[in-house]
């Protein structure tokens, strides 16, 4: 099972961010709100795990729109 890592960055939003985890990630509101707050707080967050193919496809979508992310095998 991969695992999408997401890091804080000084570059985006927090409602960037959490508009990108709702759309592509499929989080709900609140889950997406709770990752951007661990991620500014710890500088990291474990956003979703799954198929490394579907973890892959949504790597892709969210470095298109400029976070920064890390998919883990």
């Amino acid at each position: 099972m991969a695992k999408l890592i997401l890091y804080n960055d000084d570059l985006n939003s927090c409602e960037k961010v959490k508009a990108s985890l709702i759309r592509f990630c499929q989080h709900g509101s609140q889950q997406a709100e709770q990752c951007v707050l661990i991620a500014d707080s710890n500088g990291k967050v474990s956003i979703k795990n799954g198929d490394f193919m579907e973890m892959l496809i949504i790597k892709e979508q969210l470095e298109m729109m400029g976070l920064k992310v890390k998919l883990i095998d």
